[in-house]
């Protein structure tokens, strides 16, 4: 069962996701945040599997709380919510370490994927969409900053590392690479763990951010 945590300061927007939820069998709803200070308090208490995060709310906002759910020693997994899919907001939430994000007008069976696909440990981020946030938001490296981002890494794992930042998947590294998949499982946990990478969207950004990949390139 997936224990998922609404945090949205608008009730219309949280009955609606538990409406929709609430009719899957694998999918529970343990509770609902009207503010980001609010969110912090309920991860810690009902310990979700996924946290549906507004990033505009009072008190704390949903960026700042994203922050802090994350640097628990057990954190959920986070999707922002946004109404609009080009916000910096939704870029700054990936730099924290959000998941991906959804929109708030997403298709019932969108939003219900995108739930089950964090919960695997997947990050919903559409690479199209990531490669325009990043053009939009993201400042060119300095040099130094890059090679300190990449200098423990071997050769293979730049190349897997470049691969992810470009929303290869798993299998499609393999293709490209001529290896086997496990063996792409290895470098990619090799990776996220020697940048402190905490999924496939964060590897996106820091691809970018490292001048490992070029915006409009």
């Amino acid at each position: 069962m997936i224990g998922v945590l609404i945090a949205d300061d608008q009730a219309l927007v949280r009955t609606g996701f538990r409406l929709i939820l609430e009719r899957e069998t694998d999918i529970e709803v343990v509770g609902e945040a009207v503010n980001g200070r609010e969110a912090v308090a309920l991860v810690a208490q009902l310990r979700p599997d996924v946290v549906l995060m507004d990033v505009r709310m009072p008190v704390l906002d949903g960026l700042e709380a994203t922050r802090q759910v994350l640097a628990g020693p057990t954190p959920p997994k986070v999707l922002i919510l946004t109404t609009f899919d080009l916000d910096q907001y939704v870029y700054e939430g990936m730099r924290a370490g959000a998941s991906g994000f959804l929109l708030k007008d997403v298709p019932r069976e969108q939003l219900v994927a995108g739930i089950r696909m964090v919960a695997a440990g997947e990050a919903l981020v559409s690479p199209a969409i990531t490669r325009r946030l990043i053009e939009r938001f993201t400042r060119m490296p300095s040099p130094a900053r890059a090679s300190r981002i990449l200098v423990d890494l071997t050769d293979r794992e730049r190349e897997v590392f470049r691969l992810m930042g470009c929303g290869r998947s798993n299998g499609e590294i393999a293709q490209e690479l001529i290896i086997g998949e496990a063996t792409v499982k290895t470098h990619v946990a090799r990776v996220q763990r020697k940048l402190g990478l905490r999924d496939r969207a964060q590897a996106v950004v820091l691809a970018y951010e490292s001048g490992l990949l070029i915006p409009g390139e």
